[in-house]
């Protein structure tokens, strides 16, 4: 490095920008306009007024190149001694005096590595000086017109900089093949609307899904909720103030819960299915699933029609009772639950629950119809004393709606009961048998088929319940149900709440069992078939 700043020092060499260039042709035409007008003198001044100007141009664009060799970086100053070294091949010197001495005598040499300093990449690169100016547009004058300003300079540079851009090209190129992958191995998520036109749909949404509602007032005119189950966004919709023609549809997958138990029923169902039948005409709407409670005795003919396998454009159908129509396909059997339509409650179990003394062996609170078997159920207990030893209420005729207080005393009975007596009305199916399940209190089911439609089998009737191992105890005359009360008494605390604990859990997953069932038939029929 000693001996290239001598070699330079000694030619007295200047590496330069564009500027050097600029300066030059400041000085040289104003020395040559000077000439013209003052002659010998006037090249004289012209001269000076343009070197002075020339020094302004290009003031900081020069550097002396001994000191550019010195402010090499050392991956530089290497590269710069290999070249220079192969010329000087085998030389033998001592120290940089000898060196410098052996060199400077030897013209051929000299002009060589001289040469070979000038044209040297590393050399040609260090020795710009990165000053810009700023606001004059390129081909304009600085200073309001004193001279004329070349923006296009030369880019020492410019070899490394298209490398660069190259290499940061493939990067962005590399980056965003990568992100395309990860967006392709994302899990492709779908979105499905839920307008619940019956109570049970509040079951299917609270109890089932676990979705939230907002308002929390459960006599809201207007309740809506948003969750996510498996690869499903869905949104729910409920309330009276929820009509057609003014539900936010920002999607084209819809689920309709409706109501088909009685004609009344169905007739507001089917203005539902009409609405929803003119959104799918228009493009509207691709695809449809209806969750229905159905009728008691399983008659649901008038649905028929709107099932896509009759040319219709339901999709799906989650039903409600043991109905002959269940195929596993396109109609599935969908639990009764709770019965919402009486602001029952989602419960959500504790330890006292579980671990409670319960004072009661069971409960029956409820309508007793003429002629029925819930009139034997009732003597069965009076005639074995057993009456005093269950929370019994007994009314002739059937309430739609509970009051405050009566929903209080009906839950407290529940969560004070071992077991809850659980006999057949219209339908085996009852609200009942999951209210009970809600606090832990073993159905006592009267498992008879009810007259009517439904499917007949060894499984039936509640052949949903059975299918998830419902962990009940089932009967067929309730003149059982004094040796079922006397084994009961014979129970420990510790069985009672082994068995207590169990329900709960088998609640829950069946519970879990039913959402993932609904999500992954929907996601199959909705966006996976076809």
């Amino acid at each position: 490095m000693k001996l290239c700043c001598e070699l330079s020092a000694n030619q007295q060499i200047q590496t330069t920008v564009k500027g050097s260039g600029k300066g030059a042709a400041a000085a040289g035409g104003l020395a040559f306009a000077g000439g013209l007008v003052g002659g010998p003198l006037g090249i004289a001044v012209g001269g000076a007024v343009g070197g002075l100007l020339g020094c302004w141009l290009t003031s900081g664009q020069f550097k002396p190149l001994p000191q550019i060799i010195m402010e090499l970086s050392p991956q530089q100053q290497q590269k710069l001694y290999g070249d220079l070294m192969a010329i000087l091949g085998d030389i033998q010197w001592t120290d940089v005096a000898q060196l410098t001495a052996l060199v400077m005598g030897n013209g051929a040499m000299k002009q060589q590595l001289t040469a070979a300093l000038l044209s040297s990449k590393v050399i040609s690169r260090v020795h710009r000086v990165v000053k810009k100016e700023t606001g004059v547009p390129s081909g304009g004058v600085r200073d309001g017109g004193a001279a004329p300003f070349l923006a296009d300079e030369w880019n020492p540079w410019e070899d490394e900089q298209v490398d660069y851009n190259s290499a940061l090209n493939k990067k962005r190129k590399a980056f965003k093949k990568y992100l395309d992958r990860v967006d392709k191995n994302k899990p492709k998520r779908y979105r499905v609307q839920i307008w619940g036109k019956a109570a049970i749909g509040l079951y299917l949404w609270e109890h089932i899904l676990e979705g939230p509602l907002n308002p929390t007032d459960k006599v809201a005119q207007w309740r809506e909720g948003e969750m996510q189950s498996e690869k499903i966004d869905f949104s729910f919709y409920t309330g009276p103030a929820v009509v057609q023609g003014h539900v936010p549809l920002d999607m084209n997958s819809l689920v309709l819960v409706l109501n088909g138990r009685e004609q009344q029923k169905v007739s507001y169902s089917t203005r539902w299915l009409e609405h929803v039948h003119a959104l799918v005409q228009s493009q509207t709407v691709s695809h449809v699933a209806v969750v229905m409670l159905g009728n008691e005795h399983c008659n649901n003919d008038w649905i028929g029609p709107y099932l896509k396998r009759n040319g219709g454009f339901v999709d799906l159908l989650f039903l409600v009772y043991d109905s002959p129509w269940v195929n596993d396909k396109d109609v599935f059997q969908w639990p009764l639950g709770v019965a919402t339509y009486r602001q029952f409650p989602m419960i959500r179990p504790n330890a006292q629950m579980i671990t409670s003394n319960r004072p009661y062996l069971c409960n029956f609170l409820g309508t007793v119809y003429k002629n029925s078997s819930r009139e034997t159920l009732m003597r069965m207990l009076k005639q074995s004393g057993l009456d005093k030893e269950c929370i019994t209420t007994a009314r002739e005729k059937w309430l739609p709606q509970e009051t405050a207080d009566s929903l209080r005393r009906y839950q407290t009975a529940l969560e004070q009961s071992e077991l809850t007596l659980c006999p057949v009305g219209i339908n085996t199916e009852c609200y009942r048998i999951y209210e009970a399940c809600s606090y832990g209190s073993v159905p006592v089911v009267e498992d008879v088929q009810t007259p009517g439609t439904c499917a007949a089998g060894p499984s039936s009737p509640l052949r949903l319940l059975k299918a998830a191992g419902a962990p009940f105890i089932f009967i067929s005359d309730w003149k059982e149900l004094p040796a079922i009360l006397e084994r009961e008494r014979g129970m420990s605390q510790e069985q009672r709440v082994d068995r207590r604990r169990r329900l709960l859990e088998w609640y829950a997953s069946f519970r879990q069992q039913m959402k993932e069932r609904f999500t992954e038939v929907i996601e199959e029929t909705f966006f996976k078939s076809g």
